[in-house]
């Protein structure tokens, strides 16, 4: 009987703590009105605000300056997710280190791949180091990242239909400003010669962005970080600068310009002088607060960056 009256206790104060606790995040989430929303990268952030608008809080998880292929998700970033109504991650393996996470969060809340809307067969495939077979830069072509936004407006929709028109709105002014820049790219790297259309960086992240806009591309080390340039690459890459008299070289912001520099140095001692053309965004936007720290501001600074310094 003892057993019985304890276990029926047990049970009673239970039900009252979970009702408080589910009456207390109620409360809240009345309170501020607004879907909680967790992104991974700078540039999905930067979408589910102007998509939200003022109907989500957004707290995205890598900042400037972070490259996601290596990011490890911290306590902290677990604890994000977790109170997360909705979680926004790129796909496609960037964040190759959180992949069980999403798969865990996946069960407990809606947990969208931007990327799952774009059709395969406009990707482009990775290479041996990566553990996905595509590479997953899609930002790099405006054209995909206009589906990014449609996927984390049709998402946003499935959660708060009430508010469907405003997000529909505010997707479709968005997407006008993405295919202004879209046509403004073109035009720009146009400008450049045929002959000095050639970037070289530290990582093959502009693959789509090279097919998009005319532009050849090469990355010093794989599309994924996580693989690092040996001897060999740093002299194949070398040797390409000076036959092909290319005379600027880019760094990134989340992509430490060691191995760039043995390659500039080492060109030099071939009597062939190449200069770094300027820093350029790639898995990570700008500084919050600045025009870089979005995704069009980002955009048109490489742009910019490029165009200065290969016409």
């Amino acid at each position: 009987m003892v057993n019985q009256f304890v276990f029926s206790i047990l049970t009673v104060f239970l039900i009252i703590s979970t009702m408080t606790a589910c009456s207390s995040t109620k409360a809240t989430k009345n309170k501020s009105g607004k879907i909680n929303v967790t992104t991974t990268i700078g540039m999905i952030t930067d979408v589910v605000k102007e998509v939200g608008g003022e109907h989500v809080d957004v707290v995205g998880l890598m900042g400037s300056g972070v490259d996601p292929h290596l990011y490890k998700a911290s306590q902290g970033d677990i604890r994000k997710l977790d109170q997360a109504d909705i979680i926004f991650y790129n796909g496609l393996h960037l964040e190759g280190k959180m992949v069980e996470i999403f798969e865990r969060m996946a069960k407990q809340k809606p947990t969208i791949a931007v990327s799952d809307n774009i059709e395969r067969s406009s990707l482009r495939l990775g290479d041996e180091n990566m553990e996905t077979e595509f590479d997953p830069h899609i930002w790099f072509n405006v054209a995909h990242w206009m589906e990014a936004t449609e996927s984390i407006r049709d998402s946003l929709i499935e959660y708060d239909p009430s508010h469907k028109e405003i997000y529909q709105e505010n997707a479709a002014n968005y997407i006008k400003k993405l295919e202004e820049l879209d046509n403004e790219v073109r035009k720009k790297i146009a400008s450049i010669p045929e002959e000095g259309r050639v970037l070289v960086t530290a990582h093959d992240a502009f693959g789509y962005f090279g097919d998009a806009y005319g532009i050849n591309v090469l990355g010093l080390q794989g599309i994924s970080t996580a693989s690092e340039a040996g001897t060999k690459d740093l002299i194949d890459l070398r040797n390409y600068l000076i036959e092909k008299k290319i005379k600027a070289i880019f760094i990134e912001s989340s992509v430490p310009r060691k191995a760039i520099d043995a390659v500039i140095q080492g060109a030099k001692q071939k009597g062939h002088d190449v200069v770094i053309g300027g820093e350029l965004f790639s898995d990570a936007m700008g500084e919050d607060g600045t025009p870089e720290g979005t995704y069009i501001g980002m955009v048109r600074h490489n742009v910019n960056t490029i165009v200065n310094a290969l016409k």
